[in-house]
């Protein structure tokens, strides 16, 4: 399966469809962080190449409801609805089967709302943290390995010119259940 992973500079996506022999590419404006196939550059110059899936992770800076006091100066100057055009665009992309991932969000109310919130803990990793998925022509992802522990590490993170990138991986055994189970579907 050729599967691209649109807005991922960590490649953690990526390298669980490639450990299952995948056709995978990570894309980001970003440089990949780990040696693997990585199209540095803008998604839409390569999303037209054939792929059989997307999971897509557009940056939710402009749309996380964690930003929320935020909100009325992001609208007025437009970059909020930018973002929501980005998202929308992502969604719409000539590939059948697609999944894009972002916090809680106002995609929910402007877009539509997701097909599945799913959570750190459900997948191996004693955390907390929110994860919409919308999904086209996808399943829902099933919980692989449901742990004790729900701390909001993410959200505690001090601030810091890395908090960003910190806060945006993907978690390894949600990157493992993508792979396991969107890889045959």
């Amino acid at each position: 399966m050729r599967v691209l992973v649109a807005c991922e500079y960590s490649g953690r996506v990526r390298d669980a469809f490639l450990a299952l022999g995948h056709d995978a590419m990570s894309c980001d404006l970003l440089p990949t962080e780990v040696e693997g196939p990585h199209h540095q550059g803008d998604v839409f110059g390569v999303i037209d190449q054939g792929w059989d899936l997307m999971i897509a992770h557009p940056p939710c800076t402009h749309l996380a409801v964690s930003g929320a006091r935020h909100f009325a100066a992001k609208k007025a100057s437009g970059v909020q609805d930018e973002a929501l055009d980005f998202v929308r665009r992502l969604l719409d992309a000539p590939v059948s089967r697609i999944a894009l991932e972002n916090p809680i969000s106002v995609i929910s109310s402007r877009v539509r709302k997701p097909d599945q919130v799913i959570q750190p803990w459900q997948y191996g990793h004693g955390e907390t943290k929110a994860t919409c998925l919308w999904l086209k022509n996808l399943p829902k992802l099933t919980p692989t390995n449901v742990v004790e522990g729900r701390e909001a590490r993410v959200h505690k993170m001090p601030p810091g010119p890395n908090r960003w990138k910190e806060r945006s991986r993907t978690f390894e055994g949600i990157a493992a259940a993508m792979a396991k189970q969107w890889g045959n579907a």
